[in-house]
This record gives C-alpha cells, sequence and structure tokens, in this order.
C-alpha cells in the first residue's frame, strides 16, 4: 500500500497544502490550510469503483489494466 503525506507550508501570500511539489490553491490562514489538507487526505482514502483504465505511454502504446478500487493509500498531515 502507498502512502500519500500532504505538507502545510506557507504558500503564495498565504498557506497552502503540498503533495509531492504540487500545490493546492492559498488559504488564508494556517488553520484554514490544515483543514482543507486534512480533508482532502481523508477524500483520498475513500475506496471507489474497480475500473479498467487505459492510458498511452511515452512510446506510443496503448496499455489496458485494472485498477481495483480498494486499493487506496494511507494519508497522514503534517504541519
Amino acid at each position: 500500500m502507498s502512502h500519500v503525506t500532504y505538507k502545510v507550508v506557507e504558500h503564495d501570500g498565504g498557506w497552502a497544502y503540498t503533495v509531492d511539489g504540487v500545490f493546492s490553491e492559498a488559504f488564508s490562514t494556517r488553520a484554514v490550510a490544515l483543514a482543507a489538507a486534512r480533508r482532502a487526505a481523508a477524500e483520498q482514502r475513500v475506496p471507489g469503483r474497480t475500473e479498467v483504465i487505459q492510458y498511452e505511454t511515452p512510446d506510443g502504446r496503448w496499455h489496458s489494466e485494472t485498477a481495483a478500487g480498494n486499493d487506496r493509500p494511507e494519508t497522514d498531515v503534517e504541519g
């Protein structure tokens, strides 16, 4: 099982959360950003439906695979 950490940081004149170098929108206070990060982390743990997905790789080949809806990451929030 994978693990995702949401980090609350100062960003763009306010506060945001970040995951793997990607920032959320800016929030006016740390508390609001922390609440948003906790909400996003909780939503990411919710199972979905098992689906067949298709994608193209950089070499132009198409692939199909089954994405299990119950394969959700563990999450936590820092900051």
